[in-house]
């Protein structure tokens, strides 16, 4: 079978079609044959060994899928071969094959295409976990979304208006802002590319999310980018509100704590990852609430552009470029 490979440490050029032999599934594990795999952000850091893990080479990145189930493990019971299915595999998607453990793998409705399927857990699946597990949102509340162009941004507009909050969108362009109102966004901001640190576009920035999410301030902010976005974002939070940290694609931040207690606002962490595997139980639960908001037709992945497995570097290029709006997919189909 064909699997795109990273043979060596580098950027997206680095990785090479290569033929291996197909999967065979060990104890617990499942081979889904791929119709189609998206692109996310850790695919950009796994291939450079940035990410928190970091598998032997050869790999191929990689780790959310959708397809059939081409075979399965001793003690796999909770789906069969050729069951329609996602997955989550942490590295090994692109590729004609894929191993994945059978708690990751999960059966998909007939309504639901493979092209949703692989778009739809690592983003809808950590925005719920953050938003209904760690930021409690109730309905009527303002959430603001920074980031709300991307994959995951895309998913908190979508799950932000299903569980009834005023979501208020924050992204570099006022073409994403267009996007994000026809999402359904209640208000958008458009922030620089590069807001600076120096003391005086931090205020600025601040003025603009203030005025954006109004006097009370956002009872919830997503903030999946970091960087010099991140306190001006927090200057604006409503009293008792919850800062969720989801990711830093533009630094670390380093908040200063006196807003925490000036504001009696919560800095919760959102590492979905660990959730899924620390309780197993309720991320299937959660799971299974949002296939049953799928088939409500309460949200549909926003997918902007396929990519043919051959050229699934330059689909990890384009996302890292921070210029591609909701889910970026590789298929193995045309």
């Amino acid at each position: 079978m064909k699997a795109l490979h990273s043979i060596q440490a580098g950027g997206p050029e680095t990785l090479t079609l290569v033929d291996v032999p197909w999967p065979v599934p060990g104890p617990g594990q499942v081979v889904v044959t791929v119709e189609a795999c998206s692109v996310n952000y850790p695919d950009a850091l796994i291939i450079e060994d940035r990410y928190q893990f970091k598998p032997k080479r050869p790999f191929a990145p990689g780790s959310e899928v959708a397809g059939t189930v081409r075979a399965i493990g001793d003690g796999v019971t909770s789906v069969a071969v050729g069951d329609r299915v996602l997955a989550v595999t942490v590295h090994g998607g692109m590729a004609e094959a894929a191993l994945a453990p059978a708690q990751d793998t999960f059966k998909i409705p007939d309504s639901m295409s493979f092209d949703d399927a692989a778009s739809l857990l690592l983003t809808y699946g950590t925005v719920y976990h953050a938003l209904v597990d760690r930021a409690r949102i109730k309905p009527g509340e303002t959430l603001l979304v920074l980031g709300a162009a991307g994959g995951v941004g895309i998913a908190s507009i979508d799950l932000g208006k299903a569980l009834g909050a005023r979501v208020v969108a924050a992204v570099s362009s006022e073409e994403k802002a267009a996007i994000c109102r026809e999402r359904g966004a209640d208000a958008t901001v458009v922030y620089p590319r590069d807001p600076g640190s120096d003391p005086a576009a931090q205020k600025a920035l601040a003025q603009l999310f203030k005025s954006a999410v109004g006097e009370a301030g956002a009872n919830v902010i997503f903030d999946a980018i970091g960087g010099d976005y991140a306190e001006p974002a927090l200057r604006s939070i409503a009293w008792e509100g919850r800062y969720l940290v989801v990711g830093f694609p533009s630094g670390i931040p380093k908040p200063p704590l006196n807003l925490v207690l000036l504001k009696g606002c919560d800095i919760v962490g959102v590492f979905w990852g660990a959730f899924t595997a620390k309780d197993p139980a309720h991320h299937r639960r959660n799971v299974e609430a949002l296939m049953a908001l799928y088939e409500q037709g309460k949200f549909k992945p926003l997918i902007s552009q396929y990519f043919p497995l051959a050229k699934g570097g330059e689909a990890i290029k384009q996302l890292a470029s921070r210029n591609a709006i909701g889910k970026i997919v590789v298929r193995n189909r045309d």
